[in-house]
């Protein structure tokens, strides 16, 4: 589904006691959303089934943010991350996600289950600088080095704290 959504700058916080629940095929196009990741995202079960899951993704969020994601759940292994999603009518919502592989019965992975819960205030107003500085890092590399100039923003962070990257996610 192509979007042609203008972000706004109208935020919907999300409710202290809720879980917006995904999951999806390995190539993450959408096999379920419960009703309040339908709630939040703004679109019809009908719309997010059979979509990519990036239909949410928020332009403020760099893609190195989104590589490092991918490269973690491929692999096997759990991620974690303060991610900023865009609704359809074009208002954000902040979460604090969980994303894991789902596994059959011969190890392989066969999709991915994303558990989003309320975010700290105090971890937004800490990774939005970040988010902010790997955007600006990808435009000024350009489109062909993006990837790796964001990446580079999120390393030397973790370097000059001496945290790997979920120590200095769950430390926000």
């Amino acid at each position: 589904m192509k979007r042609d959504i203008v972000p706004t700058t109208i935020e919907r916080p999300m409710r202290e006691n809720d879980f917006i629940v995904s999951k999806t095929n390995p190539k993450g196009i959408i096999t379920y959303g419960n009703p309040i990741f339908i709630e939040f995202s703004g679109y019809t079960e009908a719309e997010l089934i059979g979509s990519q899951h990036n239909i949410i993704r928020h332009p403020d969020m760099p893609r190195s943010a989104f590589k490092l994601a991918w490269d973690t759940i491929s692999s096997g292994n759990e991620f974690f991350a303060y991610v900023k999603n865009m609704s359809k009518d074009g208002s954000y919502y902040w979460v604090f996600t969980h994303i894991a592989p789902d596994f059959g019965q011969n190890g392989q992975i066969t999709g991915y289950t994303s558990v989003r819960r309320c975010p700290k205030r105090s971890g937004i107003e800490k990774i939005e600088p970040v988010y902010r500085q790997m955007l600006q890092a990808e435009k000024a590399a350009g489109a062909r080095d993006a990837i790796d100039a964001g990446t580079k923003v999120l390393i030397d962070l973790m370097q000059q704290t001496g945290m790997d990257y979920e120590q200095l996610i769950f430390s926000l």
